[in-house]
């Protein structure tokens, strides 16, 4: 279930502030800082395209980085926030996170429905209402899930989905202590009136 670790290139950024960060952007760089593991803060500046396609590939904040800065040891990091221009809505500055591959962390994690074809209240007009379409887990960093995967076999009208209903993969575990919902089946209106 887990899956490889993607690796990204970056290099040190010289000197903090404004002013550094403004010259990395006019260089092409999205400035960014590497932090945690009780080592000192790394600034550092990723190229503004590959990080772009990174971004729009989906799941970047979900995802367990081998990062390669030149002249140290690759490290595995996790995106703690992207900050974007107001305007454009493109990256100007990122923060990652060091971690060990034994560490646990609270991740949002995409949920993927599955045999929607073997669920009779779909087949008969209902409609999957998904509530949250990502969860916040407590994971292990060395096995980051790609997904949870909820299996609508036999679910019909009325039906609710619960986060206990769902088979959470090995070392996993909710944030939130309740059993909360995470999707439904509805009835289309027009039977709901029937009725």
């Amino acid at each position: 279930m887990a899956r490889e670790i993607p690796d990204l290139q970056a290099v040190v950024r010289t000197g903090t502030g404004k002013g550094a960060a403004r010259q990395a952007r006019r260089e092409g760089y999205v400035p960014g800082i590497v932090y945690g593991d009780g080592k000192e803060p790394q600034p550092i500046n990723l190229g503004y395209n590959m990080l772009l396609k990174r971004l729009k590939a989906g799941r970047f904040m979900s995802t367990l980085i081998n990062l390669k800065v030149e002249g140290q040891p690759d490290v595995h990091v996790v995106c703690r926030g992207v900050q974007r221009d107001v305007v454009k809505d493109l990256p100007t500055h990122i923060d990652f996170m060091r971690l060990h591959d034994d560490s646990r962390i609270n991740l949002f994690i995409h949920v993927t429905f599955i045999n929607h074809d073997a669920a009779p209240g779909l087949k008969r007009g209902g409609t999957l209402t998904v509530v949250r379409p990502e969860v916040e887990l407590e994971v292990l960093a060395s096995d980051i899930p790609n997904e949870i995967v909820v299996d609508l076999t036999g679910k019909t009208f009325g039906d609710v989905i619960h986060i206990n209903d769902v088979t959470l993969p090995n070392g996993a575990k909710p944030t939130i202590d309740r059993n909360f919902v995470i999707a439904n089946i509805t009835a289309p209106s027009g039977l709901v009136a029937e009725e």
